[in-house]
């Protein structure tokens, strides 16, 4: 049993959506093939993977440090005990050889890429999916069938004016959601609350809508947003500051009573531990978006798990940014409060498996083994050009 080959490309994602921060014009993916001499079923075994959006393919430091790593690796090095299968453990061991502490960034997200291929290798050698190998190592065996997902929209758009805001809003209402997402932070304070009353026209109320600010705010503006939102009861006001001004986000828990969420550009368990030591959130009410894609992988993200525990958190309240199967999966077998959707944006990485639909809020998952990706052909289309 090894590891034949490991193969890398970039892909586009490009749109002419933004957020308060950037737009994603130039937006690229990273999208990694392990090839393997395993056969099941009469083909090849292959472990797909990618990251999440906004952050660009990081394809040098894959090609120039992890991969190399990963295929000079001696077969004892990334295989279980017995020999059986790959340890996703001992390979995220052999990846982070010779990195030192510290200055996570872009290595994170290469590292959590190939950790997705991992996993996805892994649970097809088991004839599993993912979310059961997960609740049988680690959860007993109890899986979620289905999973809450919120809608992840409302960008600003050149020609989306309140009428096609609220369009996108319902039409995802139709879709089978019952919580949606829109973007502020990128208008005046005046024309964002205005975009947020005319989706609270459409949708049933203000616990069905989420913001998202995407770091843009300093506390000043941030505290001046929260007095005027707060009276709306949203589902949670996220990403506020900066990820990493904690005294940011604990100043602002003083001045706002409802949800915030934050989290989804932290990636390591030193980040996310600080969060929590520091960051002012409250167990009883906020959520965090911590995405394994993006922070070293399902290794990392059981690490910051155990903290969570540690410090008196439920995974309940972890709703993981990315909107893909692979946190879907996390979700249901390690029993997570819900998972991001993209329907519409971002394809083919957002959404999940076909014939799958979104029912009172929540979905499925396919009896697949792996990740899932087979059930989602426009994006197996994509993966297996990689193999080919």
């Amino acid at each position: 049993m090894r590891i034949v080959e490991v193969r890398e490309m970039a892909v586009p994602i490009s749109s002419d959506i933004r957020n308060a921060y950037i737009d994603f014009s130039k937006m690229t993916a990273s999208v990694v093939a392990i090839i393997t001499d395993v056969v099941r079923n009469g083909k090849t075994v292959i472990g797909y993977g990618f990251h999440s959006n906004g952050r660009y393919a990081p394809s040098g430091i894959l090609r120039e440090r992890f991969i190399p790593r990963l295929q000079e690796a001696s077969t004892e090095d990334i295989l279980n005990e017995d020999g059986t299968n790959f340890d996703p453990h001992r390979i995220w061991d052999v990846l982070m050889t010779g990195e030192k502490p510290g200055g996570h960034g872009e290595r994170s997200v290469a590292v959590g890429t190939l950790d997705m291929a991992v996993w996805d290798l892994v649970a097809k050698i088991e004839e599993k999916p993912l979310y059961q190998l997960l609740a049988d190592r680690y959860r007993k065996g109890q899986v979620d069938d289905k999973v809450f997902v919120y809608a992840a929209g409302g960008y600003y758009s050149p020609d989306k004016d309140y009428r096609k805001l609220q369009e996108e809003m319902k039409d995802y209402l139709a879709q089978g959601y019952n919580v949606v997402k829109m973007k502020i932070g990128g208008a005046s304070l005046e024309e964002d609350l205005r975009r947020i009353e005319a989706v609270l026209e459409v949708v049933p109320s203000g616990r069905s809508l989420a913001v998202d600010v995407n770091g843009r705010f300093d506390l000043e503006t941030a505290i001046r947003y929260a007095e005027k939102i707060e009276p709306y009861d949203l589902f949670w006001y996220e990403e506020v500051g900066d990820p990493l001004d904690y005294e940011l986000q604990a100043e602002l828990a003083k001045h706002y009573k409802n949800p915030m969420a934050t989290g989804e550009n932290l990636f390591s368990l030193q980040d996310a531990r600080n969060l929590i030591r520091h960051g002012g959130m409250r167990s009883d009410r906020d959520y965090l978006q911590f995405d394994c894609s993006l922070s070293y992988g399902l290794v990392e993200y059981m690490r910051i798990l155990d903290m969570l525990k540690e410090y008196g958190w439920s995974s309940r309240r972890c709703i993981p940014h990315g909107g893909h199967q692979m946190s879907l999966n996390i979700a249901a077998g390690l029993g997570l409060g819900g998972n991001e959707s993209y329907p519409g944006v971002f394809p083919p990485f957002g959404g999940f498996a076909d014939g799958y639909p979104i029912e009172d809020g929540y979905v499925g998952l396919p009896d697949v083994p792996g990740v899932g990706f087979e059930a989602k052909s426009d994006l197996i289309k994509l993966l297996r050009t990689l193999a080919n």
